[in-house]
């Protein structure tokens, strides 16, 4: 089945492409038909994630996998679009270049029977250019950890909380490091 989705960079301004992708392709097939038609360089990291109608990033499917023997991580290769993707679950959050934090938000418009004659991956409808940056993003605190005047005070503490104690009685030579 053909999957069609509008990407929408994160942004103020309308930069957006509808593209129609094969469901059986690889979430690493989609990342380079994104940074293609995006005209991204192609040579950051970036990872999907899936999310809920609200856009909060849930599992991650990122390009390598880096968890090191840990837990292995799903990656965009061995992940298809359609594993991931449903009409229940339409929407997906793709983030390019870790340190500027491009952002855009994949939404399923649609899932048809391929047409003949069509060449799949296609850029169907194209608005908008890249800005020369990525958009700022305003980071939010989880509520959950808010205290009553929307702070995160039990979370935060004093550098000079006064006690000084602590470091006096210990040294580095307390401890047996060798």
């Amino acid at each position: 089945m053909i999957y069609r989705f509008r990407a929408i960079l994160d942004a103020t301004d309308d930069v957006f492409r509808d593209i129609e992708i094969d469901g059986s392709a690889s979430l690493e097939d989609f990342h380079n038909v994104l940074t293609q038609s995006f005209q991204l360089p192609g040579d950051e990291m970036a990872s999907f994630y899936s999310s809920d109608e609200d856009w909060n990033q849930n599992e991650e499917f990122s390009l390598f996998d880096m968890s090191e023997g840990a837990i292995p991580a799903r990656t965009m290769s061995g992940t298809t679009i359609e594993e991931v993707v449903t009409t229940e679950k339409p929407q997906l959050i793709y983030i390019y270049d870790f340190l500027s934090m491009w952002t855009f938000l994949l939404e399923l418009a649609d899932v048809a029977g391929p047409q003949d004659g069509v060449a799949y991956p296609q850029v169907i409808f194209s608005i908008g250019e890249l800005p020369d940056s990525a958009p700022d993003k305003e980071f939010e605190a989880d509520p959950r950890f808010a205290d009553e005047t929307g702070g995160d005070e039990e979370f935060r503490g004093d550098i000079d909380d006064g006690d000084d104690d602590f470091y006096d009685e210990q040294t580095f030579d307390d401890y047996d490091l060798y």
